[in-house]
């Protein structure tokens, strides 16, 4: 396994609310992982979303890292972190590849067992992690989805609607990264926009960090193999595991405004698959963190902290 390259060369924008982390790059078996790291006591590992980078976690970081020792990385294909080969299968940015990814930079980091939070993409290599790897799991929350499985096996004109990217990112290569390359900034806004309960919830850094990443045609690609492989091998995995419930004890949180809450009976749906749950709806749509920072980091806090 690799180590730690040293502080990223990146030209990240510097998010103020990540004061006191610092920037570090780990070198994986697969990818090289630009990662944030700050706090004090148990480790936490924060998994960020689609359209985003960990960015987005930065209104709950330093609340977070009074309690842990918080890391906050770029999926592959996402941010800074690199953009391996996918492959004809999409096996390379499967939701199994991100979670070996995230154990090796975990592992580098000293974190043999550690406690980890994902939202959206970031969830869902949440909930393969606790599959995968679930004795390096003390316990996990998953922010704003249901299991992927069920959400394609259930689709209707309503989901297919309101979840369009599923359908329109999995399209063969290059359709969709022409299409979104054109006016990438256009495409963030609208999406952030759609998405969310909460009108402006983002700051203009934190859009700006999202946008100079976005604006990489291989960050594109790889972020639409990540939808693909969500339609392909991804259910593959999940279709294998159909019966078997994790052991690691899971916090599901979603947005009463978003799809997500307003569609489907979240707690049935992850009970079925986890033998431990909990959980509860906030008043916001899809960027949970974001909309709903305070009460976000306080449900984190309460839930790890046990």
């Amino acid at each position: 396994m690799g180590g730690t390259v040293g502080v990223s060369r990146w030209r990240n924008q510097v998010i103020t609310m990540f004061d006191g982390f610092e920037v570090k790059r780990i070198k994986g078996s697969e990818a090289d992982i630009n990662l944030r790291i700050g706090g004090k006591g148990q480790p936490l590992l924060l998994l960020h979303g689609y359209p985003q980078t960990h960015a987005m976690w930065a209104p709950v970081a330093e609340k977070l890292a009074e309690n842990f020792t918080v890391v906050c990385p770029d999926l592959r294909g996402y941010g800074d972190s690199s953009k391996p080969e996918s492959g004809e299968d999409h096996s390379g940015y499967s939701k199994r590849a991100m979670a070996n990814d995230m154990v090796q930079v975990m592992e580098n980091l000293g974190f043999g067992r550690f406690k980890v939070a994902g939202h959206d993409r970031g969830a869902r290599v949440t909930h393969r992690m606790m599959l995968d790897h679930e004795a390096r799991l003390e316990s996990a929350a998953i922010i704003d989805i249901a299991p992927t499985l069920a959400m394609y096996e259930g689709t209707d004109m309503a989901f297919a609607k309101a979840y369009y990217h599923w359908f329109f990112l999995i399209q063969p290569a290059d359709f969709p990264e022409r299409l979104i390359g054109g006016d990438p900034a256009f495409f963030l806004r609208s999406t952030l926009a759609a998405w969310s309960g909460t009108k402006d919830f983002y700051s203009e850094e934190a859009f700006a960090e999202y946008l100079r990443c976005f604006s990489d045609p291989s960050t594109i690609y790889a972020t639409c193999e990540d939808y693909r492989a969500g339609a392909s091998i991804d259910l593959e995995h999940d279709r294998a595991d159909i019966g078997r419930k994790s052991k690691v004890p899971l916090l599901v949180l979603w947005g009463d405004r978003g799809i997500v809450g307003r569609t489907y009976d979240v707690l049935a749906l992850w009970s079925d698959r986890v033998e431990m749950v909990e959980g509860r709806g906030l008043a916001c749509g899809h960027f949970v963190p974001e909309e709903q920072p305070e009460a976000t980091s306080d449900a984190l806090i309460a839930f790890f902290c046990r």
